[in-house]
């Protein structure tokens, strides 16, 4: 699918401008699929090497034995009710777990599938233009981006075709098969930069110039884990129109892909390792070198034959002939609509915000929110880093209507980006290098949560966000208060427990990473702990003063000291047997980490 010339798409015609079909599908990739899993599994071929091709195809192996997840990547969270419909049946027909997740990159994740079913579930997705194609490896993983983008205030102008004419281009790129590692890179819609850019390689920020010319400012070498770093600036304007912004991008992951001495640690072979070592100024000018090379005048880096264009605006729904609205002082519809509801630019029209606990859906919610985009959106929806999903182009009179429709589907809960709106990871539910069942403390955290009947204002605007490992896909870094997993040592013992950060952030184009905490807290009095903070910050805190703030008058050793008692050694005995068990888990926990595959 690429020629040598171009080093992107020889068939444009065979695009498709629909939400969820960025990614061209190629026939011959199920059937290679097929081909090397049946070698694989009759022994004609090497684990090692069978590994590296179907992480290439989106198939990672799992914790446990003979199982996979499959991940398939939605470019910008994009998804049409059909797609849905198709997730719908191959989680029937294939997953055992009986759910798709959506993750912190847009992605959709199905989990404990067999090798032969694999095959088969990712031709049938194909079939509805669905792709996982580089979902793993040492690839350009999904790129993501502002879930509103093309609806929001203040945009200079929308950023999705540009960032599908990127995720074209670079499918299938020969210089991306195998970096030294995974590339993560994001597009933002406006200012406010939901798509969270400086935490990725690379990343993209609306701009305009002075003479109205569109382009982008360019950021590299962001990344968590257990290197955490904010991407600096790399250019402060590149223009898209003329394909600047693609041939700064190529030049940027072919220095990547040729800094052997990356290779060698998988857990520093990040791009921000290498701009963290030479600085920005020193990894400009190998930049600027690279765009002198040869290879420059090979390419056609011009984007208008690959630029995703969708007239969602087109295909909204026209105003109903009559609308229903809610008998009397309906407080939970309000409260709905104060907080998973946002008016577009667009006169009349809103997004909709659906709270997707823990990420995960069930055949019936999936054909459920398909019939809904149907009925009352432009026809199609789109992901959230944040795991829930974004209803576009609904009409204002139309939105009691969608509410009470996800109310059939146990989808209507307020509170979306708020408090009570957990994210994690999968953790010990499928990683390799998952410690702690952060899916688990999940659903324990919200539960108590919510029994706390949270009515402040400024409480609710807490995130909370937890990762089973250090690795961060649970992104617990930039969350006002995040976890990640770890263990306690009791004798021949061993009790599940996280380390705590308070003080991260990510709204509102303010990026920046919190404060570990010197304290270890068992994993079943993590829900305490931050009942305890809450009602700490809100007995402490002065007139109007945000978490953050008041994290950074009262210090850290302040967080520390309101939990040190649930810090302090367990015994292992028969009435304490609950502490070595992990959440959602029966039976006594050990750490068991395998060698991983690629980051959820």
């Amino acid at each position: 699918m690429h020629s040598a010339r171009t080093g992107s798409l020889e068939n444009p015609e065979v695009l498709e401008n629909v939400p969820g079909h960025i990614i061209p599908i190629l026939e011959r990739e199920f059937d290679d699929f097929d081909t090397e899993s049946t070698r694989y599994l009759t022994g004609e071929l090497e684990g090692e090497e069978f590994t590296k091709f179907r992480l290439k195809q989106g198939v990672y192996g799992q914790r446990q034995p003979n199982v996979q997840m499959v991940r398939v990547k939605l470019p910008l969270g994009g998804v049409t009710p059909e797609q849905l419909d198709a997730f719908a049946a191959g989680i029937e027909h294939y997953v055992p777990l009986r759910k798709g997740h959506i993750t912190t990159r847009q992605n959709i994740q199905m989990h404990h599938v067999p090798l032969p079913d694999a095959a088969k579930l990712i031709r049938e997705l194909g079939d509805a233009g669905l792709s996982s194609r580089e979902g793993c490896g040492n690839t350009m993983r999904n790129v993501t981006g502002d879930p509103r983008a093309g609806t929001l205030e203040g945009e200079l102008f929308d950023i999705t075709p540009y960032a599908g004419a990127y995720v074209r281009y670079f499918v299938r790129h020969p210089t991306t098969q195998n970096m030294p590692r995974k590339f993560k890179t994001a597009f933002a819609a406006t200012a406010e930069d939901n798509a969270i850019t400086k935490i990725h390689d690379l990343a993209f920020l609306p701009r305009v110039s002075e003479e109205g010319v569109r382009g982008v400012e360019v950021l590299v070498g962001g990344g968590t884990s257990i290197m955490p770093r904010l991407a600096p600036t790399l250019y402060d304007f590149v223009e898209l129109d003329n394909g600047d912004y693609l041939k700064v991008a190529e030049a940027v992951v072919r220095i990547f892909d040729r800094t052997d001495w990356l290779r060698p640690n998988r857990a520093r072979a990040r791009i921000k390792v290498l701009v963290d070592k030479i600085g920005i100024d020193a990894f400009r000018e190998m930049v600027e070198e690279e765009l002198n090379g040869d290879w420059v005048q090979e390419r056609d880096f011009s984007p208008d034959r690959i630029l995703f264009e969708y007239d969602e605006e087109a295909k909204a729904p026209d105003k109903p002939h009559s609308s229903a609205s809610p008998n009397g002082d309906n407080r939970e519809f309000t409260r709905f609509a104060e907080t998973n509801v946002q008016r577009q630019r667009q006169h009349g029209f809103s997004t909709v915000e659906v709270k997707v606990p823990r990420g995960d859906l069930i055949p019936d919610q999936f054909r459920g929110l398909a019939n809904i985009m149907r009925t009352y959106t432009g026809g199609a929806a789109r992901t959230s880093v944040h795991q829930n999903l974004i209803l576009r182009w609904v009409r204002d009179e139309s939105v009691y209507a969608v509410w009470r429709a996800l109310g059939e589907l146990n989808l209507n809960d307020a509170g979306a980006d708020e408090i009570t709106d957990v994210v994690s990871c999968p953790g010990t539910d499928s990683c390799k290098l998952g410690i702690t069942s952060s899916m688990g403390l999940n659903q324990a955290i919200h539960e108590r949560l919510v029994q706390m009947q949270i009515d402040d204002a400024l409480t609710r605007r807490i995130h909370v966000k937890m990762s089973g490992c250090p690795n961060g896909c649970g992104q617990h870094h930039i969350a006002n208060i995040g976890f990640y997993g770890a263990s306690i040592k009791v004798g021949e013992h061993t009790i599940p427990a996280y380390i705590p950060h308070v003080g991260g952030a990510y709204e509102g184009g303010d990026v920046r990473y919190g404060q570990r905490l010197k304290a270890r807290l068992p994993a079943k009095r993590v829900p305490e702990a931050i009942q305890r903070w809450v009602r700490f910050y809100e007995s402490e805190r002065r007139d109007g003063e945000e978490f953050n703030a008041f994290v950074d008058r009262v210090g850290a050793q302040e967080f520390e000291a309101q939990v040190k008692d649930l810090t302090l050694p367990i015994e292992f005995s028969l009435e304490n047997m609950n502490y070595f068990i992990d959440w959602t888990k029966n039976s006594p926990f050990e750490v068991i980490r395998g060698e991983g595959e690629c980051a959820v």
